[in-house]
């Protein structure tokens, strides 16, 4: 049963005068997050926004991940998802949460017990196959969220005939995810095709002056393409989140 189904049933409850209101008042009080003692789980996020915490892995013992992930899933969220977790991180997933997918690339774990509705198109573009870490991660969670996500890997500027394929998709999609590392060139070129938003993803990938994806960063944010927007260097889970907001408010209000 989902967070929102579980506050309902609660209302419900009280409106049929099957649970006092002084005893609903304490369950939804228990209800916004869960105190593990090292985290407070937010587990109401997907109610007020619609999409559900998602758990970095980055900074956390195998353990705390999988503690956080078994709550959220006891809560009633769509999805867990846990990203930047290394191969020990997913096996104590996996073991807390056996039905867990997993992507060794993206280095991404998660369940989808409540699959959202499909709703909106998301299209993931990247310039080179080293980018995959992050085109992976923005596509799992845009896909978790309810959209249907294509993605073309590998058609970077220095062989800008390899974009021809993708054309076609520009005018299909409702949002576009430009992921790019080095000069970030793809970023601009696709802006001034794409007839939807597009959102630009730095990747820290490139040699010496690339800087860490700080000089991808800066030629994103220096972009002339008009209606591009940048998250932050190899900021997958963002990208992926905003890509799907974007699409599916953008079906909703389609004429």
């Amino acid at each position: 049963m989902t967070s929102r189904q579980r506050l309902e049933e609660l209302l419900e409850a009280v409106a049929d005068h099957d649970v006092a209101p002084a005893a609903a008042a304490d369950a939804i009080a228990e209800l916004p997050y869960r105190d593990l003692g090292f985290a407070r789980v937010d587990t109401h996020r997907e109610l007020r926004q619609g999409a559900p915490e998602v758990i970095l892995g980055s900074g956390k013992t195998p353990e705390q991940a999988a503690a956080i992930a078994r709550a959220l899933a006891e809560a009633g969220a769509s999805s867990v998802l846990v990203t930047r977790a290394e191969a020990e991180m997913r096996a104590a997933v996996r073991a807390a949460l056996p039905d867990a997918l997993e992507h060794e690339l993206a280095r991404a774990i998660w369940v989808e017990p409540y699959p959202l509705e499909r709703r909106g198109r998301v299209l993931i573009v990247s310039a080179g196959t080293s980018d995959g870490p992050v085109v992976h991660e923005a596509r799992i969670r845009a896909e978790l969220l309810g959209t249907d996500v294509t993605v073309h890997e590998d058609v970077g500027v220095a062989g800008l005939h390899r974009l021809a394929p993708v054309i076609p998709d520009l005018d299909r999609a409702d949002v576009v995810v430009v992921v790019a590392g080095m000069d970030a060139a793809l970023a601009s070129v696709i802006g001034g095709l794409a007839p939807c938003p597009v959102i630009g993803v730095p990747t820290s990938v490139g040699y010496g002056s690339a800087h860490g994806g700080q000089t991808a960063l800066n030629a994103m944010l220096c972009s002339c393409a008009d209606g591009l927007a940048v998250v932050g260097i190899d900021d997958g889970l963002g990208a992926g989140s905003i890509a799907a907001r974007i699409a599916r408010r953008a079906e909703v209000t389609a004429p």
